[in-house]
């Protein structure tokens, strides 16, 4: 270590001191000096000191771990959570300078966290370590539970995982009941027969079926298992359990490239103020060109997030990029502030595989920029995750159909059998997904654990 702990914290209080003078707001920060077989642990856990057993998370460290030993990925030099004291982890191997860096880099993840609308509608910062930590307690007793057992657990757990993202993507969401829905249902129609009445000829709309389930298409697949599900309660409370903390990163999915783009804006900004000894000054432009270089053949969030708020910066004032902190995600913060001429600068290009070749599709020039920001908009935070939703539940047999919400990305078929049987699995009646392949109209249907395909 090339430097002490003593001098850590003195750097620490300025880069505290300093943050604050221009203008970040957050939680109490907290940090974590670690190895990297720690890290390894912990990026596993996604940062958590506290997380249930399952063998995904052993599959993660593994993976992670031949990547690093064979020197085909590097570490991240800290890692930081969403939570009230803010606890982050930094490499014990990182130089002085680099200590330094990612500490101010930490102050303005935290600044987001607390900030960011979607953070602070979806997600409850002063809970996170209890609830992961009352998660991680709860699914141990079932596994030692000798009515219930590990192997029944996993495969819940396996059927959660391959589902969790097919939950309610508005942050903060409050379900209403059947209840509610039905009396909006009526209320839509006696409007609409209002104004039908007008109308000549008369033609009276069709009412609403308010006996079907679900009265309205529903999105969030794990809640509405839960809902109608013929499960146990702790099987339900699994459900609930991965529901709950894959709510909790949904920001984070939405917001990666605001994010880290806010962080390295703000380290950046931080340790041009710092007045950073000359040894330090050369390590630090060479960290931070590190950090927001452009990746070979993908798109590194970390630059274009960096680039983007400098640019805004540039247009509007600092003022503006605290409130563009505030209110966007991804998909409108690319939207709204991605430019022709900045993805000109960046150099940013589509490309398209046709047979075994990549070929350019558009190129950032007029007629190009706007396809080349749609596709950016599409594949940004949830929208990577194809929306699948229950239109029916057959009140019979108790068949499920599901319906793909096409929009002109097809469903790789292979990952959605395999999905579709872990799904018909926690379901236990048959399961049919509706989508879209080569322009027909497909129907997969699940029913004990086996699929087929009908056009």
């Amino acid at each position: 270590m090339e430097y002490t702990l003593s001098e850590l914290q003195s750097w620490n209080e300025e880069i505290e001191n300093l943050a604050e003078k221009l203008g970040l707001d957050f939680y109490e920060q907290e940090f974590e000096i670690i190895g990297y077989n720690d890290m390894l642990a912990y990026e596993a856990y996604v940062g958590m000191p506290s997380r249930y057993p399952h063998w995904s998370f052993g599959k993660s460290y593994e993976r992670n771990r031949t990547m690093y030993r064979y020197n085909l990925t590097g570490l991240p030099y800290e890692m930081v959570i969403n939570s009230d004291p803010c606890l982050a982890y930094l490499m014990k191997e990182n130089t002085l300078l680099l200590q330094i860096l990612t500490m101010a880099h930490v102050y303005g993840h935290n600044d987001f966290f607390k900030n960011n609308r979607l953070f602070r509608e979806g997600t409850r910062a002063d809970y996170t370590i209890e609830m992961f930590k009352s998660h991680a307690d709860r699914i141990r007793s079932y596994i030692n539970d000798p009515s219930i057992g590990y192997e029944k657990v996993e495969r819940v757990l396996d059927a959660a995982h391959a589902i969790k993202l097919q939950i309610s993507r508005v942050a903060g969401e409050k379900k209403i009941t059947d209840k509610e829905i039905a009396k909006n249902l009526i209320e839509d129609y006696r409007k609409k027969c209002e104004v039908r009445s007008i109308l000549e000829p008369y033609e009276k709309p069709e009412p609403p079926d308010v006996s079907k389930i679900p009265l309205e298409p529903e999105e969030d697949i794990i809640y509405f298992i839960m809902k109608y599900g013929n499960l146990a309660e702790w099987e339900k409370n699994i459900l609930q359990i991965v529901r709950d903390e894959t709510l909790y990163f949904i920001p984070q999915i939405e917001t990666k490239i605001m994010n880290e783009g806010w962080a390295s804006y703000w380290h950046y900004t931080i340790l041009k103020e710092l007045e950073l000894p000359a040894s330090l000054h050369l390590e630090f432009i060479k960290r931070h060109n590190d950090v927001v270089a452009p990746w070979r053949g993908g798109l590194n969030p970390y630059f274009l997030g960096f680039k983007m708020f400098q640019d805004i910066e540039k247009r509007y004032g600092r003022e503006k990029i605290f409130e563009v902190r505030e209110l966007e995600r991804d998909s409108s913060f690319l939207r709204r502030y991605l430019t022709q001429e900045l993805s000109e600068e960046l150099h940013l290009f589509e490309y398209v595989k046709k047979s075994s070749d990549y070929f350019i599709e558009e190129v950032s020039d007029e007629q190009g920029f706007p396809n080349i920001r749609n596709v950016l908009c599409e594949n940004c935070g949830m929208g990577m995750v194809p929306v699948i939703r229950v239109i029916d539940m057959n009140l019979k047999d108790r068949s499920l159909t599901l319906e793909h919400v096409f929009d002109g990305r097809e469903l790789n078929l292979n990952y959605a059998e395999a999905t579709l049987k872990y799904l018909q699995e926690l379901w236990g009646h048959s399961v049919t997904l509706i989508t879209k392949s080569n322009g027909n109209e497909v129907k997969l249907n699940c029913n004990e654990k086996k699929v087929t395909f009908k056009l």
